[in-house]
């Protein structure tokens, strides 16, 4: 019932990166009547994932987000890029963002049913909408909620240099499909090979090497993916012409 340091992870642990980050905390302690810690479940010998420190006080909470690596925040995980890549969460993002109603507690299952898309592509347009400042996520609530902040949306992808890249490698012709392999010819000439199981891709380039998607997907498999999903838009698309036709 009480917390205890261990230096290893350990089932029910939670992560704590660069414990001298938590002095940002130090000057509300005195007021603080709870403390609550969130983090992602995790396995003997799993690496750094990032926790929240949640600091309960009179009539509000204060939260603390600490990202996997002290020398590093979250704009380098690339955990959201997904959600960012497709034009088709843009859309979304703007129909949702509509509905919103600066709700305290938005709840996906109604959005879903007031704006006609799945839960999934609602989430993703939570994401890319919280990239931008327009929803938060509470975490006691485990919930999103609306907001307001003056972020510059566009400032998200000028900040993502794997979403330009990608991007860059779509323009250009840069990308091949045959079936669940992707064929992605870098600028400097090197070949890699991008393959798709289950949903999950991979890639044959250093950074996945490295990283093995711990920091979210690499610029060639970011660029596969927007690919695929315009195929298959543009399928859908055809179908519907077709369909029209008869």
């Amino acid at each position: 019932n009480t917390l205890r340091p261990t230096t290893r992870a350990v089932p029910g642990a939670v992560c704590l990166p660069g414990p001298e980050r938590l002095i940002a905390l130090q000057r509300v302690l005195r007021h603080a009547t709870a403390l609550r810690v969130y983090g992602p479940a995790v396995t003997g010998g799993a690496a750094a994932t990032a926790s929240a420190w949640e600091v309960v006080l009179p009539g509000m909470r204060l939260t603390l987000t600490l990202s996997p690596d002290a020398s590093r925040g979250f704009s380098g995980e690339g955990g959201v890029l997904d959600a960012l890549a497709t034009d088709e969460a843009a859309e979304d993002a703007e129909l949702i963002s509509v509905l919103l109603a600066w709700e305290p507690r938005v709840d996906v299952a109604d959005l879903a049913s007031a704006s006609g898309l799945t839960p999934e592509r609602v989430r993703a347009a939570l994401i890319r909408l919280g990239t931008s400042g327009r929803v938060g996520y509470d975490t006691a609530e485990a919930a999103y909620f609306h907001r307001e902040l003056p972020y510059d949306a566009e400032r998200v992808e000028r900040h993502n240099p794997r979403l330009r890249s990608a991007r860059a490698l779509v323009a250009a012709g840069a990308v091949a499909l045959d079936g669940a392999l992707g064929t992605v010819t870098a600028e400097d000439g090197h070949v890699h090979r991008v393959r798709d199981e289950a949903g999950v891709l991979s890639c044959s380039c250093l950074w996945w090497a490295k990283y093995r998607g711990g920091r979210g997907p690499c610029k060639h498999a970011l660029a596969v993916r927007m690919v695929r999903r315009g195929d298959a838009a543009a399928e859908r698309d055809m179908a519907r012409v077709e369909a029209d036709a008869r």
